[in-house]
């Protein structure tokens, strides 16, 4: 049955994709800088006046208007000239802001003290709103359709549906500091993407109590293991990692993981990698697709699905949780309260063990945009760069582990004040950040790359969808 649901889905996407060629004879990338495409002029004859050819192929830019405009403008100026703008258009009004973190409430004030300090007569009353439930991008569609928008800006979450329903709709406007971009060795023309405020990290973690052993990425989809998670319908970012794992680059870290699995481990996957070869050439994966699609398919199966990731936390710190495993954000650990039968030291971070390999976890972020229609582009800005190029503007996010700044001057001074390599000392070593270089690096985190999730969202994403899930007790 699944077999016929997957080639349904995959003949439908070829029948979409033929359409769309008989309808299109030309061809479009979308993208997510704030540049816009440039033309070619083309002339008649061989004659034609190269002057006039010039100011064509100029003129999309001179074309820019309303918050494109705001946005060009902005891009080229430093934090203080855009905080003087701010000052200026929303002295004594009131700044709406949405967000899938709940710290934009805490890093307003810091902002409006900071503008206090160019102009002391400056005031702005604020409200910063988080939806549950997934319900962000319903409301910020809906404020879209009003010729001047509630919010003036976003932090927002799950690269895909940002780029299917936000970026791909022109809903939300990317935004790149002057300082963000130098600070990263770029421009903001040059710069190709969305603008993340932080990277978080959702690790693996196992409580070290009972005598279960976790060496190996594929431990935690071996025979018996019931890791527990956000499911992929709870926490959409969750489904973005495992779509993730099917990039080849990720996907030969899981063969490469697989390779250095004993041969009792290897005998038990291998079944099930082998029926994965079908459905990996049929969605059009790499050399390497079939590892990825039979990881994913036994952690589907397997996990223990949970509401949220506090809960997890909480199960695996306590002494009674003996060989239980999860897949949970590492910052989570900071709130643990230490007991006699609870404590960080009854945990495991899985990348950390000596000998550990393959994945430890996966990274998504937190990105920050303007609304289309925004009623103040000018103080969203300034806002924006307040949180990605200064110490102060990121602390609200920076002052716990497991969350990494998108500057790297901006992450340097994090570290220097809060010290998190060290946060755990001798007593808690779960606790002590290794920072994102090293995640990144030695600890294979996967990063959620917003393109590809959207790109294979219908085909594997949909793959997913059908895919059995564990209910404990059957």
């Amino acid at each position: 049955m699944k077999k016929k649901v997957l080639s349904s889905i995959l003949a439908f996407t070829m029948v979409v994709t033929a359409l769309v060629g008989c309808g299109n004879s030309g061809s479009s990338t979308t993208t997510t800088s704030t540049t816009t495409d440039t033309q070619t002029a083309t002339t008649e004859t061989a004659t034609a006046d190269t002057a006039a050819a010039t100011e064509t192929a100029a003129e999309p830019a001179a074309e820019l208007t309303g918050i494109d405009a705001i946005i060009a403008e902005a891009e080229g100026m430093t934090m203080e000239e855009l905080a003087k703008k701010a000052i200026e258009e929303s002295n004594g009004k009131t700044f709406y802001g949405v967000g899938n973190s709940s710290r934009g409430k805490s890093a307003l004030p810091v902002f409006i003290e900071y503008l206090q300090s160019i102009d002391s007569s400056y005031n702005m009353e604020f409200e910063w709103q988080q939806p549950k439930n997934n319900k962000i991008f319903e409301q910020l569609t809906s404020d879209s359709l009003k010729s001047e928008g509630t919010f003036a800006m976003t932090l927002i979450q799950d690269g895909n549906q940002i780029q299917s329903k936000m970026v791909d709709t022109d809903i939300l406007k990317t935004f790149i500091p002057k300082e963000w971009a130098e600070a990263n060795g770029t421009t903001a023309d040059a710069y190709a993407g969305f603008l993340p405020l932080q990277t978080l990290n959702k690790v693996f973690m196992y409580n070290n109590q009972g005598s279960a052993e976790f060496n190996n990425c594929w431990d935690f989809v071996y025979d018996g293991s019931h890791p527990l998670f956000m499911g992929v319908d709870s926490e959409i970012v969750g489904k973005n990692f495992l779509m993730m794992l099917t990039d080849e680059k990720y996907a030969t870290w899981l063969k490469e993981a697989y390779d250095k699995l004993d041969d009792e481990k290897k005998a038990y996957f291998e079944p099930t990698i082998q029926a994965m070869q079908t459905d990996a050439s049929d969605l059009g994966l790499g050399a390497n697709g079939a590892y990825a699609l039979a990881w994913i398919k036994l952690w589907v199966n397997n996990y223990n699905e949970q509401t949220d990731d506090g809960p997890i936390c909480n199960t695996l710190v306590d002494a009674s949780a003996k060989d239980q495993s999860g897949l949970l954000v590492y910052s989570k650990l900071r709130s643990v309260e230490e007991s006699a039968t609870v404590s960080v030291n009854n945990i495991n971070v899985a990348a950390y063990q000596d000998g550990y390999t393959g994945i430890g976890g996966y990274g998504y972020c937190h990105y920050l945009f303007l609304t289309k229609n925004s009623p103040l582009p000018w103080t969203a800005c300034a806002f924006i760069a307040y949180m990605t190029c200064t110490e102060s503007g990121f602390e609200a996010w920076g002052k716990d582990m497991g969350g990494y700044s998108s500057n790297p001057t901006v992450a340097a001074e994090i570290e220097e004040k809060f010290q998190h390599s060290k946060g755990g000392g001798d007593e808690f070593p779960a606790k002590n950040d290794r920072g994102y270089d090293w995640w990144t690096t030695t600890g294979e985190l996967v990063l959620e790359d917003p393109a590809y999730c959207s790109e294979v969202s219908f085909t594997v994403g949909s793959w997913i969808d059908v895919l059995d899930h564990y209910a404990p007790g059957e």
